[in-house]
């Protein structure tokens, strides 16, 4: 429920809606059969409802990230399918004959995401043994690498530009960043499955690969950064783009952390332990989710027609949240490692979930501050709505 939840209900649902904010903006016209929107946002929500329901209920469909009943599986290929045409058709009737980048990667997180959803629905059952664990750590890294980081830079490459009124440093750099992404990150699922029954040649491409991920992940975020030359002095009362620099700097450690983890001489004390759910929180939540607020801080006081209501209030959300998602990430790591490393010493399982018991402790309550913080920056909006002009 918790990964399910956090990537097709709260990541995606907030992109989408993102997504009819920027599209339009960015081609110059109003969205395409924009009657679509409401119909497809309540059999997305009601079907994610249902889903939850299910997997409470005991179905299950045995992938990780891939559990969903198979028919709330169809239903999100079918929801993914018309946003997909409603969202092409808008690029290619637009007047503003140039792509800006954040088109680019909208177009190939919406197509790559379609035929991934497809792989999901015959993946689970119809892939004997070994093939079927391949298959999955396709999936699995398809849906993080082909959706939310194309996704993700949809968002920031509109909303960090428009956040503090600067042009992006480099379109060149964002072009080097999405082709490298385009051809390194299909490659890069197998090395879930390191030390397996997996032809070794695979598992090698898919480590090569996966190092050479820093490419894409550094260039944007030179290209992210360059943007902020001579916009620094104002970030402070700018919560939009400090959402997205601190999502950056999460994104930076967390694709790092990723990188080295497909290392067969990293993954072996790390693999199996939390170690690898650090890295998990560094970048779904510390950077996607982060970088889904930011939009939603830029575009929420516009809708309403009205400031936000509380800047301290929202203010103090993100330092919780930064707070608690930094800590939290650090208390996974460690105890990761000591988990490993007892592990490697031949201690028994149980003995390293004794040890590393006073850790989850401390996750607790880091994941407490991530939630209160959230909440304040919830109340801030609804606020705003309520101080909407008649």
């Amino acid at each position: 429920m918790h990964t399910n939840g956090v990537v097709w209900g709260a990541f995606s649902t907030l992109f989408i809606g993102l997504c009819h904010w920027v599209v339009p903006r960015l081609c110059g016209t109003r969205l395409w059969n924009e009657r679509w929107s409401r119909p497809l946002l309540v059999v997305w929500n009601v079907n994610l409802v249902v889903a939850m329901a299910l997997l409470l209920a005991g179905w299950n469909r045995g992938w990780e990230l891939g559990e969903l009943p198979l028919g709330n599986v169809l239903v999100i290929l079918g929801v993914m399918l018309a946003l997909t045409v409603q969202m092409l058709m808008t690029i290619r009737h637009r007047r503003e004959t140039p792509l800006y980048v954040s088109l680019w990667y909208l177009i190939a997180a919406l197509v790559w995401t379609d035929a991934n959803l497809v792989l999901l629905l015959v993946g689970p059952n119809h892939m004997p043994g070994i093939n079927n664990a391949a298959w999955h750590g396709l999936y699995i890294h398809y849906v993080v690498g082909l959706w939310i980081t194309p996704a993700g830079y949809v968002l920031i490459y509109y909303f960090l530009p428009a956040a503090v009124r600067a042009p992006i440093y480099s379109h060149k750099l964002s072009l080097i960043g999405f082709w490298s992404l385009a051809f390194f990150y299909p490659f890069v699922g197998i090395h879930h499955y390191l030390y397996s029954p997996i032809a070794d040649w695979a598992e090698t491409i898919a480590i090569v690969s996966s190092m050479m991920l820093i490419v894409p992940v550094w260039t944007v975020l030179q290209n992210f950064f360059g943007t902020m030359i001579g916009q620094w002095r104002d970030l402070g009362r700018n919560l939009p783009a400090k959402f997205l620099i601190v999502g950056s700097v999460m994104y930076l450690a967390g694709c790092f952390q990723g990188s080295i983890e497909a290392l067969r001489s990293i993954q072996e004390p790390t693999h199996f332990t939390d170690f690898v759910v650090a890295h998990s929180h560094l970048t779904i939540f510390g950077t996607f989710i982060l970088w889904s607020v930011a939009g939603v801080l830029y575009v929420w006081p516009r809708l309403a027609g009205a400031p936000l209501a509380s800047f301290r209030l929202a203010n103090w959300g993100f330092w919780l949240i930064t707070l608690g998602i930094g800590s939290m990430a650090l208390v996974l790591s460690a105890q990761g490692l000591q988990q490993g490393f007892m592990l490697m010493a031949g201690a028994e399982f149980l003995d390293t979930v004794v040890a590393i018991k006073p850790y989850w402790w401390l996750r607790t309550f880091t994941g407490l501050s991530m939630d209160v913080g959230m909440s304040f920056v919830v109340l801030a909006l609804m606020r705003t709505s309520l101080r909407r002009p008649a």
